[in-house]
């Protein structure tokens, strides 16, 4: 994103204020978290300025990219690759009897994620990485910025700048007490690969996956998820996100005949008065 473009998008979200900040974290060379309030959302959303933080809340929190309403309400929602937070808070809203594991690898953007969850009982915020099975993983930023952090097994004996502990999905079931995943978010930069390859033991269990894919990053992500999911009954894209669902949870037929029609959901633009800073903290 261009500076112009980062300027129109942060008087777009947050007035005037928000380009002041942002202007005053450029010139200063210091990052700063700020506290916005969202309409619809109980609690305040802490933010950071300059950092891939602004792009996800648009996306996630004022154009709902992964809302979807099941034909039951869901009592468990993984939300893999929870970066800092946001699809959970928007699933605690929308949902707020689910259980809602948040997994997380990196550090800093784990930190967010705590804070974010704090006011939600129902949000269980858990660092490491989703996986084909338990195992240490190394982790890297191929420089996409805090949602790019991607993961690949450890060779023995090697050495690396961080690592993080990888986990499965039916294990995470097993830790848990579930045996039935009603929605299965997934956004882990090209680790869908080898979570779906080895996906026999669970892909019967998981009601709905929202997934985003990652082929520009490792080759053959789309075909482990497509070959996994072929008997989900429905298939429809909103953005960047795939939607596979089973025909019993299915969302109503209106909803469904829009989504497979357009590939996207209605939206509401941010602006001033739909989101405001309360607060900023260098």
């Amino acid at each position: 994103m261009s500076i112009l473009e980062g300027i129109k998008s942060n008087y777009s979200l947050f007035g005037p204020y928000g380009v002041l900040l942002t202007a005053s974290s450029r010139l200063f060379k210091k990052p700063i978290e700020i506290t916005v309030v969202a309409e619809g959302f109980s609690h305040p959303i802490y933010l950071r300025l300059r950092t891939t933080d602004i792009s996800l809340f648009e996306e996630i929190i004022l154009n709902s990219e992964y809302s979807f309403e099941p034909s039951l309400p869901p009592r468990l929602i993984i939300d893999a690759g929870a970066n800092i937070g946001l699809t959970s808070i928007f699933y605690a809203n929308k949902f707020p009897h689910a259980k809602i594991i948040a997994i997380e690898p990196e550090q800093s953007n784990f930190q967010m994620l705590k804070k974010n969850a704090a006011p939600y009982s129902n949000i269980f915020p858990t660092q490491g990485a989703l996986w084909k099975e338990e195992a240490t993983l190394n982790l890297s930023n191929p420089g996409t910025g805090n949602w790019g952090y991607q993961t690949q097994e450890q060779q023995e004996g090697e050495i690396v700048e961080g690592s993080v502990s990888g986990m499965s999905v039916d294990k995470l079931m097993e830790q848990y007490g579930y045996d039935y995943i009603d929605i299965l978010k997934i956004d882990i930069e090209g680790s869908e690969k080898e979570v779906f390859e080895t996906s026999i033991s669970w892909i019967d269990k998981v009601g709905a996956i929202i997934v985003e894919l990652h082929d520009h990053f490792k080759s053959g992500c789309s075909e482990s998820v497509e070959s996994a999911t072929k008997d989900f009954g429905l298939k429809w894209r909103k953005g960047e996100t795939t939607f596979f669902v089973k025909n019993e949870n299915a969302p109503p037929r209106e909803l469904q005949k829009i989504s497979a029609a357009t590939g996207s959901s209605s939206t509401v633009k941010g602006h001033n008065f739909r989101t405001k800073i309360v607060s900023a903290m260098s």
